[in-house]
């Protein structure tokens, strides 16, 4: 009997290590393969690839023209899913995302209702600049980025699977736009923050995408690869220092729980969801890294783009000119 649950446990431990070799080399070809087209933009392809192997949606925030809406069209290409995009203006309504019932008459003379599917039906949807929107427009998409289905005059459809949503914020220009609620950033895995490019990576752009011929990106995986690589990261082994640094920060940054010093700046924080959203993006860097085991600079690269989002500061904080990120910092400082 121990025999035999000592083979089966062999044969587990050995499936496991193959299919993490296969996965590190696929999450590997497509890092490169990003590379290819998305210049000097580092951090911004770790983190949105990182929300994607995690299983999750992100929040794009920065200003026009640092190429957001190539990342994401460059994404669905390596990572062989497919990608729509959808403009969010004022008048967008909520059907012309998730779909509508239309009338239509059979030869027999008879009438019936049929579903078409809105943009929303596809495994990687770009919802640009998402706070252009109406909030009634908005809470469309929260069923749909939590149970990956939608519900249309009562009939439940289910959403491709993979699926995700990777939203663009600008920054500037806020009136006229309506902030997404707490309930819905607190949906999105991660807010990563696109910055502008360093000197030498915006002469490479320049050089490289004004010629004759531009760079086009290459499929790296397929969507049941990318399925497979998500499976693996939640079976990857986390360590007990790991999960005690998650608890610790996303603790701390709650009022009344952490260091008053800190905390008395922060008028509400992170609930169980980012210490979840934690755990599952420090395994996916460590793949994109080329490791299987997370450690804790994975939890102080990775603490600021998943708590920002999930926390507030008090008038006074804003006014004394603290930020998110300084507070965030400082509790990220105190790890090991």
């Amino acid at each position: 009997m121990s025999a035999t649950h000592d083979t089966t446990a062999t044969s587990l431990e050995s499936a496991i290590a193959r299919s993490a070799e296969t996965a590190l080399e696929r999450v590997a070809a497509a890092r490169a393969a990003i590379g290819t087209v998305i210049f000097g933009q580092e951090r911004v392809v770790e983190e949105t690839l990182v929300t994607l192997i995690s299983g999750g949606h992100g929040l794009l925030v920065g200003v026009p023209g640092l190429a957001k809406t190539k990342l994401v069209e460059t994404l669905g290409t390596v990572l062989g899913l497919d990608a729509r995009r959808v403009q969010f203006t004022p008048d967008l309504m909520p059907a012309d995302i998730l779909g509508s019932e239309i009338m239509e008459e059979g030869e027999n003379g008879r009438r019936a209702f049929r579903f078409v599917r809105g943009p929303i039906f596809a495994q990687l949807l770009m919802a640009d600049e998402i706070n252009r929107a109406s909030p009634r427009t908005q809470s469309a998409l929260l069923q749909s980025m939590q149970e990956y289905h939608v519900t249309v005059a009562g009939e439940r459809h289910d959403l491709p699977r993979p699926f995700h949503v990777l939203a663009t914020q600008n920054p500037l220009e806020q009136e006229g736009t309506y902030p997404l609620p707490e309930a819905q950033l607190d949906r999105f895995l991660m807010q990563i923050d696109v910055g502008y490019p360093d000197r030498d990576a915006e002469r490479r752009i320049l050089i490289e995408t004004t010629g004759e011929s531009d760079q086009h990106a290459r499929p790296a995986m397929s969507a049941e690869d990318l399925m497979n690589v998500q499976r693996l990261v939640r079976r990857l082994p986390v360590g007990e220092s790991v999960v005690e640094a998650i608890l610790d920060v996303v603790r701390s940054a709650r009022p009344g729980e952490g260091d008053a010093a800190v905390t008395k700046h922060i008028s509400w924080g992170p609930g169980p969801r980012a210490a979840q959203s934690l755990m599952l993006a420090t395994r996916a860097r460590a793949l994109v890294d080329g490791r299987l085991a997370p450690s804790l600079d994975d939890v102080r690269a990775l603490a600021e783009p998943i708590l920002k989002h999930r926390m507030a500061l008090t008038f006074a904080a804003r006014a004394e000119g603290e930020t998110l990120s300084g507070l965030i910092a400082r509790l990220t400082e105190r790890l090991g």
